[in-house]
């Protein structure tokens, strides 16, 4: 196995593991990670109907939890408010921007609409949940199009770019980078900063394969992200954009928003999280990498039994309004106050 990277800054570690940490990582490691591991030696490929986002509508969300669906131009999306959040109608300016996980093949709306109210809560902004299209239907390059087609739509809103902090998890992770680009790639301004928890940023393996996390991941064997490779690029090509698309990993990021990076300490995706950092704080653009002990890929998921994950989601609000109280008028200058109980409320909540 490879050192650790040498980090231009150094990632904070927050030590500790809780029982319900435990209980969740072995759970994972007995059920989901074998299924992982069996599907990468099918000797087919088999895509399943996305199954978990149709059951995933029959769990609750926090109670007082409002969302409206909201067309674009080639996909559904919801927005969303905490209890008591405001919208840019009711006084707010400022807005999340966020990417649901599931690999580009699985996972929608409905599995993360638990997780994203949390976020909305601990951050006291709405947020956008876009329903990107996904693999094996379309390429990665027309889940950044959603994207970015979600972006627009809250410029329309009324929503300054400055004001929009783009979130995402594991293959969400991978998409809020990769739009953020893209936005400002099209001038569309410099949103306020990019959170990613437990992102995928590099399609190729290669890094992984060679981590120290590489065998001891509760979620994804190797052999797992290999396959994914190898759909991505097979679909890449079907499409004729072989070679053409850039993964967060690769790109300019000297004019990157500040960015905040969540990942569990023995991940296999570790790898990209170091890497990314790594480039961003080199290239002068502040990152907080946050290593969070021993937990599990998006681990912030079950926030309403894991202490540790109330604690990580009160990070994720806490850095979404300080990168958006920065750039707000001398008006909003009790935000600190209302980010601190909002943080306190979301880690003991």
């Amino acid at each position: 196995m490879s050192p650790r990277l040498a980090l231009a800054a150094e990632p904070r570690f927050f030590r500790g593991r809780s029982p319900q940490s435990k209980l969740l990582g072995l759970g994972l490691r007995s059920t989901v990670r074998p299924v992982l591991g069996l599907w990468s030696r099918l000797p087919f490929d088999l895509f399943p109907p996305n199954l978990i986002d149709h059951v995933a509508r029959l769990l609750p969300v926090d109670e007082g939890t409002s969302w409206r669906t909201i067309a674009l131009e080639q996909c559904s999306s919801e927005f969303l408010r905490a209890r008591d959040v405001q919208d840019i109608h009711g006084g707010n300016p400022r807005v999340v921007l966020y990417f649901h996980g599931g690999a580009f093949l699985t996972c929608g709306l409905n599995t993360h609409r638990r997780l994203v109210s949390r976020i909305s809560h601990a951050a006291d902004q709405p947020v956008l949940n876009v329903g990107y299209r996904q693999m094996p239907f379309e390429p990665i390059t027309e889940s950044v199009a959603d994207g970015v087609d979600a972006f627009r739509w809250l410029l329309a809103q009324g929503y300054r770019a400055q004001d929009v902090t783009i979130a995402g998890d594991s293959a969400g992770g991978y998409l809020a980078f990769s739009v953020a680009r893209a936005v400002l790639d099209a001038e569309l301004g410099r949103p306020a900063g990019v959170v990613a928890i437990s992102p995928l940023l590099d399609v190729d393996p290669t890094t992984k394969r060679a981590h120290r996390n590489a065998d001891r991941c509760q979620v994804f064997p190797l052999r797992a992200l290999e396959r994914f490779t190898d759909v991505a690029l097979r679909m890449d090509t079907r499409r004729g954009i072989a070679g053409t698309r850039v993964c967060p990993v690769n790109m300019p990021v000297a004019d990157m928003p500040p960015a905040l990076i969540q990942v569990g300490s023995r991940e296999i995706l570790m790898a990209d999280a170091e890497v990314m950092a790594n480039r961003l704080v080199a290239a002068g653009v502040p990152c907080d990498l946050q290593v969070w002990d021993r937990q599990v890929h998006v681990f912030q998921a079950a926030a309403s039994w894991v202490p540790e994950a109330r604690a990580a989601i009160a990070e994720i609000g806490a850095f979404v309004e300080s990168v958006t109280d920065a750039r707000a008028p001398s008006a909003a200058a009790p935000a600190p106050a209302r980010q601190r109980s909002r943080a306190a409320s979301a880690a003991s909540g």
